[in-house]
């Protein structure tokens, strides 16, 4: 099983320079983070977890930029996104950032997308709430029709493009109905999600992993039924705090990737999480 590791990279913790370095050092298989572009002061949204927002969460680098870095020190690291507000974001740039950031780190990138839990935080960006699920799979399909080998042109119920020249592409080949980075979706388990998975991704990216044993087979019947390969779904428990009985019963599953939480904390902190860490790889 790989392990890989996702932090809240922020302007008080490790950098993604050191961080990167380490990681690949000892053995870990990637890096994901989170982003958030900012979080309103005032605002209704409970925190999904309860209790306080934590202070990271205002505080987050921009995970595209701090995975250049991290691409740019390290050679064999995986670097991914968990996740991207692609609700929130141009597609067109959007488009643009995730080629780039998989062309320059030699197909090494992951985009992985999910749809918020702020709703202050998304309607400053413009999105209606209860759309922005419609709109991130338009903006998918947006980002697919760039990243074709041919000029391509779309025409959404949110957004066009033009047929283009959008280069660089993503160094990834297609893969049936997935063109462009490796893609996973964030989300919790239910029709809408494993239907959005099933149409324009490689798997899913469940937060820590809890209900696997009855959520799996019902994406995978979800997956099969649109004609997908069985053999191609990826499932990658994210934000995980590990034990050796969680990681065999992931195995079980068929889980060949996770992703282990570290705290975001200063450089001293996060290496000494990685010395424990370390016994699973």
């Amino acid at each position: 099983m790989r392990i890989a590791t996702t932090i809240f990279l922020t302007d008080e913790t490790i950098t993604p320079v050191r961080l990167a370095r380490e990681l690949e050092q000892r053995g870990f298989d990637g890096l994901y983070l989170p982003e958030h572009t900012h979080i309103p002061v005032s605002r209704d949204t409970p925190y999904p977890a309860g209790g306080e927002l934590p202070r990271e969460y205002g505080r987050t680098l921009d995970p595209f930029v701090a995975l250049g870095q991290a691409a740019a020190v390290t050679e064999r690291l995986t670097l991914g996104t968990g996740i991207t507000l692609v609700a929130q974001r141009d597609p067109i740039d959007l488009a643009k950032q995730a080629a780039t950031l998989d062309h320059l780190s030699g197909g090494r990138f992951t985009l992985g997308v999910g749809f918020g839990w702020n709703v202050e935080e998304a309607a400053d960006h413009g999105v209606e709430w209860r759309t922005r699920r419609d709109l991130g799979r338009d903006r998918m399909a947006l980002m697919r029709a760039l990243w074709s080998a041919e000029p391509t042109a779309y025409d959404g119920e949110f957004g066009s493009v033009r047929a283009s020249h959008a280069h660089p592409k993503p160094t990834q080949k297609p893969r049936g109905p997935v063109v462009g980075p490796r893609t996973l979706v964030g989300g919790a388990a239910g029709p809408k999600l494993f239907a959005h998975i099933a149409e324009y991704a490689d798997g899913w990216l469940p937060i820590g992993g809890r209900g696997l044993t009855e959520s799996v087979p019902a994406l995978r019947s979800v997956w099969e039924a649109a004609g997908r390969d069985p053999e191609g779904l990826q499932i990658v428990p994210y934000a995980v705090l590990p034990s050796a009985g969680k990681l065999a019963h992931y195995a079980e599953l068929g889980v060949e990737e996770v992703v282990l939480q570290l705290p975001p904390a200063d450089e001293s902190e996060v290496l000494r999480t990685l010395d424990v860490y370390a016994e699973y790889l």
